[in-house]
C-alpha cells in the first residue's frame, strides 16, 4: 500500500503532466488552424492546374513527356511524410505500417531493395530499423523547416532519377486529412504522373469539350513546365494534409490525455484523503486511549 508521501509525489506528477498536455493542445489547436489555412489556400492552386492539364492536349502536337510514359517497374521510390514531434498518438505508427505494406507489395513484385525518403525526425528511427530497403537522405530544407523548398528539391531530384531511368515509380505515403476527426493514411503516385488519375479527380471539367489552343513559346515548352509544376504541387499539397492531419490527431491525443490525467488525478486525491483520514482517526484512537489510562 502506498504511503502518503508516495501518494502526495504521485499527485504532483500527475498535475506537472496534466500541465504540459494541456499546453499542447493550445499550442496544436493554433498550428491547426494554421495549417488549415495554408491547405485552403494551396487547394485552388492545384484545382486550376489539373483543370489546365485536363483541356491541354498532348496530341496538339508532337511531344509525348517522359514523365507520363508507365514502364516496367524495377525500382521504386516510397516518400513518407512522418512528424518532427512525438505526443501525437499513432499518427507515424500508421504510417511505418503502410510503408511496411508498400515494401511488401513491391517486393512481390520483383523490387528486391525499394528506396525509402523518410521526411520527419520520428520516422527516420524506424525507418532505420527496416531491413532490405534503401535508406536515402532528404533535403536539409525539409530538416530546418523550409519545407516549400524541399518539396521543390526532392521532387526535382525524383524528376531527374526517373528521368535517367534510375527509378521506375515515385509515390508518397501520407495521412490524409477529412476533417477534424476523420484521417486516413494514403499512398500517391507521383511518378509516372497519372492522366486517369487527374480525370477522376478533376470533377466535371474533364467532361468538357476539348479546347483549342495556341501554345506560345511552344506546345513542348509548356508540357515541359507543366507537368513538373504539377508534380511539386502534388507534393506540397499532401505535405499540407499531412501536417494539418498531425495537429489534429494530437489534439485528439492531448485531450485523452488529459481526460485520463483528471481521472487518475481523482483517484489518487481520494486515496491520499482516505490515509489521511485514516492517520487522524489513529491519532484520536491513540490520545483517547492514553487519557483513559491516566
Amino acid at each position: 500500500m502506498a504511503t502518503m508521501r508516495e501518494l502526495k509525489r504521485r499527485i504532483s506528477s500527475v498535475q506537472s503532466s496534466q500541465k504540459i498536455t494541456g499546453a499542447m493542445k493550445m499550442i496544436s489547436s493554433a498550428r491547426l488552424r494554421k495549417a488549415e489555412i495554408a491547405l485552403s489556400r494551396a487547394m485552388p492552386y492545384e484545382e486550376q492546374l489539373r483543370s489546365i492539364l485536363n483541356h491541354v492536349n498532348e496530341r496538339d502536337c508532337d511531344f509525348v513527356s517522359p514523365l507520363r510514359q508507365e514502364r516496367e517497374v524495377r525500382q521504386v521510390a516510397i516518400v513518407i511524410l512522418g512528424s518532427d514531434e512525438g505526443l501525437c498518438g499513432a499518427f507515424n505508427l500508421n504510417l511505418y505500417k503502410k510503408l511496411v505494406q508498400a515494401v511488401e507489395e513491391y517486393r512481390t513484385q520483383g523490387v528486391e531493395q525499394p528506396e525509402v525518403y523518410p521526411v520527419g525526425k520520428k520516422i527516420i528511427g524506424d525507418v532505420r530499423r527496416m531491413r532490405n530497403i534503401g535508406l536515402k537522405d532528404i533535403p536539409d530544407s525539409f530538416v530546418t523547416g523550409r519545407y516549400a523548398e524541399g518539396v521543390k528539391a526532392l521532387s526535382d531530384e525524383l524528376i531527374a532519377r526517373f528521368q535517367r531511368g534510375e527509378i521506375d515509380r515515385a509515390e508518397v505515403i501520407y495521412t490524409h486529412f477529412k476533417s477534424m476527426g476523420s484521417q486516413t493514411v494514403e499512398r500517391l503516385q507521383l511518378l509516372p504522373l497519372s492522366p486517369r488519375k487527374q480525370d477522376e479527380q478533376a470533377g466535371p471539367d474533364h467532361l468538357e469539350k476539348p479546347r483549342m489552343y495556341i501554345y506560345e513559346p511552344g506546345c513542348r515548352e509548356i508540357f515541359e513546365t507543366l507537368y513538373p509544376l504539377m508534380i511539386r504541387t502534388l507534393f506540397y499539397k499532401v505535405l499540407l494534409e499531412n501536417q494539418t492531419s498531425e495537429q489534429a490527431i494530437r489534439i485528439v491525443a492531448m485531450q485523452m490525455a488529459s481526460d485520463n490525467a483528471y481521472k487518475l488525478l481523482g483517484s489518487l486525491q481520494l486515496e491520499y484523503n482516505k490515509l489521511r483520514q485514516q492517520g487522524i482517526t489513529t491519532e484520536l484512537l491513540d490520545m483517547a486511549g492514553g487519557s483513559v489510562q491516566e
